[in-house]
């Protein structure tokens, strides 16, 4: 039998502030290589995470183009990942927080993710073999 497992994500952590984001996308990597099925709950500022208009930048600093310093964006990295999981058998279902979206005026997001409710978290971990939850912290 070649069952894949359901796995869902609630994530709590704007982008670039916290290496808590980038631990999310590193777990949701594995998963989508292991061809799981994905699901992803984006509360609060992770709801950021695949916000269309992000774009790369120059470091003036260090006098590198934008091309140069190959800035890693969130939203680039949720796509490859929606990518990754499909080539692999599997699926990533992200869903953002509709609350969420709009008191962050995040309204432009990626190709495939949706908009939801907590509802939509609770299904998701009824329909999971596991939960986890990559909360903020003051």
């Amino acid at each position: 039998m070649n069952h894949r497992p359901t796995l869902a994500f609630a994530l709590m952590d704007a982008p670039f502030e916290s290496a808590r984001s980038t631990t999310a996308l590193r777990l949701l990597a594995v998963a989508a290589g292991r061809g799981c099925h994905i699901k992803v709950f984006a509360y609060e500022g992770a709801v950021m995470l695949p916000f269309a208009r992000q774009q790369a930048h120059a470091n003036a600093v260090h006098g590198r183009s934008a091309e140069e310093e190959n800035h890693f964006l969130p939203s680039t990295a949720i796509a490859a990942l929606m990518e990754e999981a499909q080539r692999h058998g599997g699926s990533l279902d992200w869903v953002n927080c509709g609350l969420c979206v709009d008191e962050r005026g995040a309204g432009e997001s990626i190709a495939g993710v949706r908009r939801g409710t907590p509802g939509d978290f609770w299904q998701m971990a009824k329909d999971s073999i596991n939960t986890l939850v990559i909360a903020t912290h003051d």
